[in-house]
């Protein structure tokens, strides 16, 4: 599933904005297509213009998004519950698990997806979502009130960042999901795992910034 609204207000019609010569939701089409483990893919959405260009690069469009699914306040998973159970419903076959690609994560290429989805199997997770490595410790981050004065969030340290653990936070670019998980309005569990991805390959696309960014790297290839 590759879920793409019309409503953008950071970036509007980011889905659609024109990326090394090709729409921004093309890039994941496209490397779904060549996934060796993706049997279908299907767009959801509830703008016309995004579904005609996304049937134009290869994508199905099996039915529209409801509208109540596509506002600023609507939950992604609630995007993912519909799909499913309108697919299950309307196919009359049971649907186990599922891949969730965002179009705004044009790095993340067909050898991401599948060794995501080879890790799903051999772990039997009931989820495999793909991080990348934070560059500084997350113990260095504070909340500013309103005053600009500095709030702890974590137990106050000073250490040089080689002394921590490295963390990591998940980049947007795949989920795989067991359905049963997702029913259950959960992406994680006891047997969730991690696809780890590199930096240069976990660009999200959400401001006119992050965009440029992407420009750059591929002119630089």
């Amino acid at each position: 599933i590759i879920p793409a609204r019309g409503g953008s207000k950071g970036l509007p019609n980011k889905n659609i904005l024109p990326l090394d010569n090709k729409p921004l939701i093309a890039h994941t089409i496209e490397y779904a297509l060549l996934s060796k483990e993706i049997r279908r893919v299907i767009v959801s959405t509830e703008n016309e213009n995004i579904a005609k260009i996304s049937m134009e690069f290869g994508a199905e469009i099996p039915f529209m998004r409801p509208k109540n699914l596509a506002g600023d306040n609507a939950q992604a998973i609630d995007t993912y519950i519909y799909t499913i159970n309108r697919l299950a419903e309307e196919e009359n076959k049971g649907i186990n698990d599922f891949v969730v690609l965002q179009p705004t994560s044009p790095f993340r290429t067909n050898y991401d997806i599948d060794k995501a989805i080879n890790l799903f199997r051999l772990k039997n997770a009931d989820s495999v979502i793909s991080y990348t490595e934070e560059k500084h410790p997350v113990f260095w981050h504070k909340k500013i009130n309103s005053d600009l004065r500095f709030e702890n969030i974590f137990e106050e340290s000073i250490e040089n960042r080689q002394k921590y653990d490295k963390t990591f936070y998940p980049n947007g670019a795949i989920y795989v999901f067991k359905t049963d998980l997702i029913l259950k309005r959960k992406y994680y569990s006891e047997k969730s795992y991690a696809y780890i991805m590199p930096g240069e390959r976990s660009v999200d696309i959400d401001t006119p910034d992050d965009f440029k960014y992407a420009e750059f790297l591929i002119q630089r290839k």
